[in-house]
């Protein structure tokens, strides 16, 4: 486990799981969020997002954690293990539910309220966005080790489990 993705709904608890991976193997943490969104509420070019994600995923050790579809297929094909957070909705609402207000380590700002689009993409989460995962994670499940964590319980047994 040197090479390492982090994806699953928002909410569901990745960063904190990313971070407490990354504390206890020593690998580099990368948060897509942070590459993608600028501290002025923008973001980068495609072109420039992927670039910086083809710059991490050459390197030996990382744990890149996030979502962003359209480069799911450049990182399965670079990691070793997926660690695929598919927990119930109502637990990812409540996740980012909680983290407002607060500032974090994976995002550029802190948010005052929940915008109204990304609760939705939220809800829509399990209908749109899981079943494609699901299908690019089985296209390299003989390639990488894949790990589904279907409550927060189960990252947290994991973690307890590493050395």
């Amino acid at each position: 486990m040197k090479k390492v993705i982090v994806i699953g709904c928002p909410g569901a608890g990745k960063s904190t799981f990313s971070r407490k991976l990354a504390e206890k193997t020593g690998l580099p943490l990368v948060y897509l969020d942070m590459i993608w969104h600028l501290p002025d509420r923008t973001t980068l070019s495609r072109e420039e997002f992927v670039r910086r994600i083809d710059e991490v995923t050459v390197g030996d050790e990382w744990i890149i954690d996030g979502n962003y579809l359209h480069t799911l297929p450049l990182r399965l094909s670079r990691c070793d293990t997926v660690f695929f957070f598919d927990l119930p909705l109502e637990i990812c609402l409540d996740g980012a539910e909680e983290r407002i207000g607060k500032e974090r380590a994976d995002m550029p700002w802190t948010d005052s309220r929940i915008d109204p689009d990304f609760r939705q993409w939220i809800m829509d989460f399990p209908t749109q966005q899981t079943p494609l995962i699901r299908k690019m994670i089985a296209e390299y499940e003989k390639q990488v080790d894949v790990i589904v964590f279907n409550t927060r319980e189960d990252s947290d047994a994991f973690i307890d489990y590493i050395n």
